[in-house]
């Protein structure tokens, strides 16, 4: 066999191992490594690039030193959901920095951080002082959390006592064209109902490049044609736009009725639908 068709059969062959290798350790290795993971990665690749380039070593060793570098980590992440002790060794714990906006040196120096490097990451946090702090904590993965204190955290709903409705993940229905008939049905909708709603808009599916419905089932449409320009769903705005021409409606009926038992009515309902419109306008908004 000549040398350049093994390597390419190496380079594949490792390609793949590498490929279950990292999908067998999950995403967090991916996203989240500590020192252990990390040391691994380093080693588990160097060893299937020197088997994928070198026709002359063997590839059963590297398929064995690659499998050892698995499980072990594989048993170390097992170990380590089932016993904290073995879990800080292995992926260490969390560090204070700040505590009250208060700098803890010590905590700094024993994990080799300079005060720049603080400042560093803290403006990161859109945060200019560590008096403006009321807790930060390095984590073991690397990343500094930052709580701010209460007076210097973003303005909430929850602060200013306003209710807001839930606000579920919206649902892909349609993606390069195509309709999505798995997230349609976990809607409870049909393509009727989809063909309707895109015909209210004057588009149609083939120039849909992805199109989305909201936990409200209102749907939004980007187009391939980024000059033609779509209505966004209106149906929540026309629905309160009514109801608040409904308490109109009935305030002028009471207003202009002789008839006092049905003006009691008129205005009686008219508070009715009042309260509703109120409680209800967030959302519709």
């Amino acid at each position: 066999m000549p040398e350049w068709v093994e390597i390419i059969i190496r380079t594949l062959a490792t390609i793949v191992a590498l490929f279950l290798i990292a999908k067998g350790l999950g995403k967090k290795q991916l996203s989240e490594m500590n020192i252990f993971e990390y040391i691994t990665g380093i080693v588990i690749g160097d060893i299937i690039a020197v088997h994928a380039t070198e026709p002359e070593s063997n590839l059963l060793y590297g398929a064995i030193a690659a499998f050892l570098w698995f499980i072990v980590p594989w048993g170390a992440e097992y170990l380590s959901m089932k016993s904290k002790t073995f879990r800080n060794f292995i992926g260490g714990k969390s560090t204070v920095f700040i505590q009250n906006g208060k700098i803890m040196e010590d905590n700094l120096k024993k994990e080799r951080y300079t005060a720049d490097e603080l400042q560093e990451a803290l403006r990161d946090k859109n945060i200019f002082r560590a008096a403006d702090v009321e807790f930060a904590v390095l984590e073991p993965s690397g990343t500094l959390s930052v709580l701010p204190k209460k007076e210097n955290r973003p303005l909430t709903a929850k602060y200013l006592g306003i209710e807001v409705p839930p606000d579920k993940q919206p649902e892909t229905v349609i993606m390069d064209g195509k309709v999505l008939h798995e997230p349609l049905a976990n809607l409870s909708l049909n393509v009727n109902w989809l063909e309707t709603e895109l015909d209210k808009l004057n588009v149609s599916i083939e120039n849909v490049f992805v199109g989305e419905v909201d936990s409200d089932g209102q749907l939004t449409v980007d187009l391939y044609d980024d000059k033609i320009a779509v209505p966004g769903p209106t149906e929540k705005p026309l629905l309160l736009a009514t109801l608040k021409k409904c308490q109109a409606d009935l305030e002028l009926f009471a207003l202009a009725t002789e008839n006092e038992q049905a003006k009691q009515l008129y205005q009686k309902n008219s508070k009715k639908l009042t309260s509703a419109i109120t409680r209800i306008t967030p959302y519709l908004k």
